[in-house]
């Protein structure tokens, strides 16, 4: 479209907004009818360990996404020449999980406790054996239930349970509900009805009867939605809230609020059995969609939906590029120290690139990069920690492919059980801060997986744009249109992608590597509690 197209069809409200609050990023994106990228906006942030939690404060939420907006605008008017006043549909996301509690008053009672936290190991598994359905560290309901058994006085002040997302959406429109595929990450949905799980939702409430609450988990839970449904409109005070200018008009609809994990599901079309993708930044999780159910409980493995509710195995590990990230910047100091300059892009490019030179089981080097806990790996706590023999050689190549196997050898475990499941997988598409520099990780994770792992040329945008599309889905539908249908006809028809298949050496090498990692895992297991 030409620049005078796109100026009309932003003025007639021809256009889709997704926001999403990732763990590092908040950012916003603006597409356009053909569902192309036309502005962005975007605002940096870190997560806190405050009390022994990771938590990020809700004021910054606003600051982050009133920045991103704002830059987004600038965009569209320097652009365009349009002074953004309507917006055809919108959507929220945000990092998956965690817990967001609030009174009757819509007072937040407790600090927002993130995904990022392993506290909750024993009400996890308490419940996962009550449930007969594996309920993860990070679930809403396992922090719920932690907070249930502390007598924490917050509890029975609790009229309403969300996710960060949820509360965006929340905030904007009024509306108390989630997307199925955020929904899932609270408390587990029935695929059938699409639902929280009514039987499960009992066993919870006998659970807590003792402890005497004047609310049943029923009573708190956001309704859950599926992609398409109505999450209701942008209201004056969420214009407000999101535009202090108050250049934006209300009435905008909105699409139900989702996690990154289901915006990266959409931004890579892998909605349908036999796909999956791989989300790789601050953490890093492979969502594969599931022909059948498993045939038994694994710890290691989230049982999730799409935004259609269909059933989604999901590795969740927590750390994937914060250590990486850390030797980076290091590298980079001492380029400064030396007076050399060298931008932050093509520094990642030197160093990713680097590690194909690295021999294929890194020569006798093996790395640990966990910045918290592990679940995958039955880990507490963890601190980053490189080992080597004392005979190898320290080479770039081996250090810089160390540091990447070592974001995917948890990946790899959690992998295996679905291998040993016999789950049929065609590709895996790759997203996220670890494919920015082409061909490095698609064919050390194609190897490390052994299957083959795509990029598509829009995985750049990531998730804000995989909300986008859900809100033009939302704003587009036509009556009884799936989800699938419209991502493969309407979106990615014409979509062009990179395919990395296995490398023979290289599966060789990390295979060999994999067995390292595994013998030396007693020293991070010994290790870690000491720098807690």
């Amino acid at each position: 479209m030409d620049t005078k197209k796109i100026s009309e069809a932003l003025q007639a409200g021809q256009s889709a907004l997704g926001i999403e609050l990732g763990s590092t990023r908040i950012k916003a994106v603006l597409i356009g009818p053909d569902h192309t990228p036309l502005a962005s906006g975007a605002y940096e942030w870190e997560n806190q360990l405050a009390d022994g939690l990771w938590t990020y404060p809700l004021a910054e939420v606003w600051t982050g996404i009133q920045a991103a907006y704002r830059e987004l605008t600038g965009e569209v008017q320097s652009h365009y020449g349009v002074a953004l006043t309507t917006i055809g549909a919108m959507g929220v996301s945000a990092m998956m999980h965690g817990y967001l509690p609030f009174d009757g008053e819509g007072r937040q009672v407790a600090e927002f406790r993130t995904w990022r936290n392993t506290v909750t190991e024993a009400e996890a598994a308490e419940l996962t054996e009550l449930f007969g359905f594996n309920i993860p560290q990070r679930w809403s309901v396992a922090h719920l239930y932690r907070a249930l058994r502390l007598k924490e006085p917050h509890v029975p002040q609790i009229r309403f349970l969300t996710t960060l997302a949820g509360y965006v959406h929340w905030q904007l429109t009024g509306k108390k509900v989630l997307g199925t595929g955020e929904a899932s990450g609270m408390f587990p949905l029935d695929s059938a009805t699409q639902n929280y799980d009514d039987a499960m939702l009992d066993k919870f409430d006998q659970l807590a009867k003792p402890y005497g609450l004047p609310w049943g988990l029923r009573d708190i839970l956001p309704a859950a939605l599926t992609a398409g449904g109505d999450g209701g409109t942008l209201t004056p005070a969420g214009a407000l809230l999101l535009d202090p200018s108050g250049q934006l008009q209300p009435g905008i609809p909105f699409c139900p609020p989702e996690g990154d994990a289901g915006t990266g599901m959409v931004a890579t079309n892998s909605v349908s059995p036999r796909t999956g993708n791989v989300s790789a930044g601050t953490s890093i999780f492979a969502m594969v969609v599931l022909e059948r159910p498993l045939a038994r409980v694994y710890p290691e493995i989230d049982m999730v939906t799409t935004p259609t509710g269909k059933p989604v195995a999901m590795v969740h590990c927590n750390t994937c590029t914060s250590d990486l990230d850390a030797w980076v910047k290091l590298f980079n100091e001492l380029l400064e120290a030396a007076g050399a300059k060298l931008d932050k892009s093509s520094l990642y490019t030197l160093l990713y690139q680097q590690a194909l030179k690295g021999q294929p089981d890194c020569g006798g080097l093996v790395d640990f990069n966990c910045f918290s806990g592990e679940p995958v790996l039955h880990l507490e706590s963890g601190c980053p920690m490189l080992l080597r023999k004392p005979l190898a050689p320290l080479t770039l190549g081996n250090f810089m492919r160390a540091q990447l196997y070592a974001a995917l050898a948890p990946l790899r475990l959690g992998m295996d059980l679905l291998a040993q499941e016999k789950v049929a997988l065609d590709k895996l598409y790759g997203h996220g801060g670890l494919f920015k520099v082409p061909q490095v990780a698609p064919h050390l994770m194609a190897s490390a997986l052994q299957v083959p792992v795509a990029v598509l040329e829009t995985a750049g945008e990531g998730g804000p744009w995989g909300m986008a599309l859900l809100a033009m889905f939302r704003k587009n539908r036509e009556p009884g249109e799936a989800l699938e249908s419209y991502l493969n006809t309407k979106v990615f028809s014409s979509s062009r992608e990179e395919c990395q298949p296995p490398s023979p050496e290289t599966a060789e090498g990390f295979a060999r590597y994999l067995e390292l990692y595994k013998a030396a895992f007693p020293a991070q297991k010994a290790a870690a509690p000491i720098f807690e």
